[in-house]
């Protein structure tokens, strides 16, 4: 069992660096139990979730730790006050920068899948490249992905609808691009909040371990 890493904690909050593969809260079935706040609430029973990273992605990722704090988190993510960032590492080379501003849906047939539709909700995300690389003989560009809204698998369809797909990804990639490295290239790197109870400005940085 891989052990969380415990960013930061105080009276109000935690922040926890989740590892790939682990959900952020239970899923269907008893296979599905294992998750971020269950093991948390062993050593903080009065952990509470505000908002979940997907299984496959890495990072930062903050919890309450009363109702009072749960309420005043959910608020700033509710509205945009919480600053995000992204590492991902995407298939082929990407624009220095740009913008992506699709609506996006559930893709009901092939579920948990989202989708570009023009009947969906309004989504938006910032790219910046970093740098160019190789995985495996692939061009790959390393990009800070920048979400002003926080829709369902965003920055995956994201870069999928402008032709670059996230490395690793088992639900949108295909061939070489989903095979080539073991895991979802990722990683929630940076983390702006306001602390709840004194609204002190913090922030959280996290290196992506690929």
């Amino acid at each position: 069992m891989t052990e969380i890493e415990v960013v930061y904690s105080d009276n109000s909050l935690i922040v926890v660096n989740k590892p790939s593969g682990l959900l952020s809260v239970p899923g269907r079935g008893p296979d599905k139990q294992d998750c971020v706040i269950s093991r948390l609430l062993v050593a903080f029973p009065n952990a509470k979730v505000v908002h979940r990273l997907d299984c496959a992605t890495s990072g930062l990722m903050v919890l309450a730790q009363s109702l009072e704090s749960q309420r005043e988190l959910s608020r700033q993510f509710h509205d945009r006050e919480v600053s995000k960032e992204y590492i991902a590492c995407v298939h082929g080379h990407c624009l220095e920068e740009g913008e992506v501003n699709l609506p996006l849906m559930t893709d009901w047939p092939n579920r948990p899948r989202q989708m570009v539709s023009e009947d969906g909700k309004a989504a938006q995300t910032f790219y910046q490249r970093v740098a160019l690389e190789q995985v495996s003989g692939l061009p790959i560009s390393r990009v800070v992905l920048t979400p002003v809204t926080g829709r369902t698998h965003q920055l995956r369809v994201h870069m999928l609808s402008i032709g670059h797909v996230i490395m690793g990804d088992k639900l949108y990639a295909q061939g070489v691009a989903r095979d080539a490295v073991e895991r979802l290239h990722l990683h929630a790197t940076r983390l702006s909040i306001k602390q709840p109870e004194t609204q002190e400005s913090m922030e959280f940085v996290s290196d992506a371990p690929f």
